[in-house]
């Protein structure tokens, strides 16, 4: 069992990468802790590991005395003489287990430490994995759509991890096997393993599609210098080129609407607005409230303004429900007071 243990932990290493010391450290404790529960926690004991030979040996522990009180923990310094004759008055006595009780101890502990070690391992891994991709997308497939709470099962290619409910698109459907792309949103570590909570919901999606997507965004010609988003509805973008011979928002929306079309595909037809950043507040603050036309905007206040539209464009500018001047506001961090007149 030693020789079969020494090379399942040397593979342990190799595959999973966990370091043998570690893991014979963990064989010592779990087979100190399996002996001490066979006698219901009332001896000592020490294990000793020899890589070179490849052995495992374990002793029991006596405290020797003169007259023996419990058998279990103690021993006469008669007896202990005849497992060492150093032994002396009130020291330990090292007794070795027998090979018969031990085997089977060493084979049950042996195969629990393992089967820890390799989900320690994949855990370690999938957590290290996903804190690479902490806020990138994924290309996910379904595996399954719970009836009762609505949750996605997506396989990632690296485990499997559950959309919930409420990082979904609103009306989204979603059907097995086919995939959708994921925006990884957090990663914890926890006792049982990484939690990863993907989103469809949140802005860091689109922006990153948009990078995907878009050569321009990705060598650094045209930067996203804001995004906000209501899922499944409506995103304002506003974006900027460092080259004036680049259009930003041309760019971001291509020929005949081909880029942006490919993006809204994905996100099941949300709208997105494009816009045309500014550092000029007053320029931003019109561009924001697009589609609307915007005759004039005042600066009245730290991060307050009136915006001024004709008539025919007021309900454009507020949009249904108030989401365009809401999304703006966001987006701007203006809040904006839509007037037709002074």
């Amino acid at each position: 069992m030693s020789s079969e243990l020494f090379d399942a932990l040397s593979d342990l290493e190799r595959e999973k990468g966990i370091p043998r010391e570690y893991m014979f450290e963990r064989v010592k404790a779990a087979l100190e802790s399996a002996y001490k529960r066979d006698k219901e926690g009332n001896s000592n004991v020490k294990v000793v590991i020899n890589e070179e030979k490849k052995t495992i040996k374990m002793y029991q522990l006596f405290d020797i005395v003169e007259e023996v009180e419990n058998p279990i923990t103690q021993i006469t310094l008669e007896d202990a003489k005849k497992e060492s004759k150093r032994s002396v008055l009130g020291g330990v006595c090292e007794k070795e287990l027998k090979p018969k009780e031990f085997r089977r101890l060493s084979a049950q502990t042996g195969k629990q430490v393992i089967i820890q070690g390799i989900r320690e391992a994949e855990r370690g891994l999938m957590i290290k994995e996903y804190e690479n991709k902490k806020e990138e997308v994924l290309s996910a497939k379904v595996q399954r759509i719970d009836p009762l709470t609505g949750n996605v099962t997506l396989d990632t290619g690296t485990s499997i991890v559950t959309l919930l409910k409420n990082e979904q698109i609103p009306g989204e459907i979603y059907r097995e096997n086919e995939y959708v792309k994921v925006y990884v949103l957090e990663v914890r570590k926890e006792s049982h393993g990484p939690i990863v909570t993907l989103s469809r919901t949140h802005p860091g999606l689109v922006k990153r599609l948009f990078e995907l997507e878009i050569p321009e965004i990705q060598d650094g010609t045209v930067i996203i210098e804001g995004i906000t988003r209501e899922a499944g509805s409506r995103t304002k973008m506003a974006v900027m080129s460092k080259d004036e011979n680049v259009d930003a928002v041309g760019t971001c929306i291509g020929n005949r609407g081909m880029r942006i079309n490919q993006i809204v595909d994905e996100l099941n037809g949300e709208k997105i607005d494009i816009i045309k950043y500014s550092k000029e507040p007053e320029e931003y603050i019109a561009a924001a409230l697009s589609p609307a036309t915007v005759r004039q905007v005042i600066i009245d206040g730290e991060r307050t303004c009136k915006v001024l539209v004709d008539p025919d464009q007021f309900s454009l500018a507020i949009g249904k429900e108030g989401q365009n001047a809401r999304l703006a506001a966001k987006l701007t961090g203006y809040k904006i007071d839509i007037k037709t007149d002074l």
